[in-house]
């Protein structure tokens, strides 16, 4: 949840007209510049302990230099870091997600970082090859990343219990999950068995490449909504909603977000990413009822794979500095500290363990298995606007208002165009 965050099309318009602006960096003030002071931008709470002991720990091999960790919350954090870009002051350090990462590298607002050499400040072959590629723009690497996030189905063992339904395993297709997710669902109770919302991450960008379908082309110029198979992979949510009853229409989940349903017990199971194990961790009550398992395969197993990076402002006054930051931040001994803490799982090979290992009463191994069968988040340039009229097409459908032919048509002719616009943009 805490990564759906998009910019609108506005948005990608004011960051790339700021591109150009003579404002002088002021992220620090000049006594601060003396002081070597930084800053940190982040957007969620839950990491914020990991992060200031990370910072900490920098600080503490650098005598003089001091690290401040700002935390905007998700719903503001990209509306805040448009202003501050374009104005010349956004933090000198920052974190970086996939949808928005396009924007603001096309637009000059980051800084390369070296990956060969004395000087380099990672080493791609540290991390995972999909996560290395997500945050490299036209050749050039941007950002290290910080964490990774696979999807697995949650699923609640009371409920199960209660239906007398096996638990889920990796032997289940998605006909298992249709079959078992109407066994679990007890309209009298206010029970579902599982929840479809218009997810892109948690949802549907799992069951498109399960059904053998694809989201946009490798040359970032074509929609894949038209594809039969990516089709499929659409159905398989709707169907559990009209064909099956299986789960809470979309009004209903549009009320009450899905995660929440499943907080409260009125979801049998959900499509969760990883992230959220933490925050269901941390409810004792929920913890002894729930647990996780692999997602259903479809035509093949699959899960889109994410995660965040840590960049540097391309204004920043302290450029060797903050590159040193994120270099730390992307080594061993931050990413052992950031997986204990339980809150992400560290994108540096071999440093996933311990984020497990801290939630004993849950088989999250799964989501790290998961690793092996990820495909890549989809993007382009300004995946931002597409992906708006995405959710906005796709949520006919889901509705039932308009045909998943006619509602993936339109989208598909609508995606062309703003992938067409995009490469004119740029040219």
């Amino acid at each position: 949840m805490r990564r759906r965050s998009l910019l609108t099309a506005a948005a990608a318009t004011t960051l790339a007209s700021g591109c150009s602006s003579s404002v002088s960096p002021s992220a620090s003030s000049g006594g601060d510049a003396r002081r070597g002071h930084l800053t940190y931008g982040v957007w969620d709470v839950y990491q914020v302990p990991a992060m200031k002991r990370a910072a900490r720990e920098f600080e503490r091999t650098r005598p003089g230099v001091s690290v401040d960790v700002q935390l905007t919350p998700n719903g503001t954090y990209w509306t805040k870091l448009r202003t501050a870009c374009t104005g010349g002051a956004a933090p000198d350090v920052f974190w970086m997600n996939g949808p928005n990462f396009g924007l603001y590298a096309d637009a000059g607002q980051l800084l390369p970082l070296e990956t060969e050499g004395a000087d380099a400040v990672l080493r791609p072959g540290d991390f995972p090859a999909d996560l290395i590629s997500l945050y490299r723009w036209n050749g050039v690497q941007y950002g290290v990343p910080k964490d990774f996030d696979t999807v697995a189905l949650w699923f609640n063992k009371e409920l199960f219990d209660r239906a007398k339904v096996d638990y889920p395993d990796s032997t289940w297709t998605w006909q298992d999950l249709i079959a078992n997710a109407q066994r679990l669902t007890d309209r009298k109770r206010g029970v579902y068995g599982v929840g479809a919302p218009v997810r892109a991450q948690e949802n549907y960008y799992n069951s498109i490449p399960q059904a053998g379908g694809w989201v946009i082309s490798e040359d970032k110029r074509h929609s894949g909504y038209s594809d039969e198979h990516t089709r499929e992979g659409l159905r398989f949510w709707i169907d559990l909603i009209h064909r099956y009853r299986a789960s809470p229409s979309l009004q209903q989940m549009t009320d009450t977000d899905p995660t929440q349903m499943f907080q409260s017990g009125t979801l049998a199971m959900t499509y969760e990413a990883s992230y959220n194990a933490a925050m269901f961790y941390a409810d004792p009550e929920l913890r002894a009822k729930v647990d996780v398992a692999p997602m259903p395969r479809g035509r093949r197993r699959a899960t889109v794979l994410h995660g965040l990076a840590n960049v540097v402002y391309a204004r920043t006054p302290h450029p060797e500095l903050a590159r040193e930051f994120v270099q730390f931040l992307g080594g061993e001994h931050a990413s052992l500290l950031q997986g204990k803490y339980g809150t992400a799982i560290p994108a540096r090979n071999g440093t996933s363990q311990p984020w497990a290992a801290g939630m004993p009463r849950f088989d999250l191994q799964v989501h790290l298995d998961a690793l092996d069968y990820a495909v890549p988040f989809p993007g382009s340039a300004n995946s931002s606007a597409w992906q708006h009229k995405e959710q906005m097409w796709l949520a006919k459908a889901w509705s039932g208002d308009e045909s998943v032919k006619s509602a993936t048509g339109s989208l598909t002719d609508a995606m062309d165009l703003l992938l067409a616009q995009e490469r004119k943009d740029r040219s």
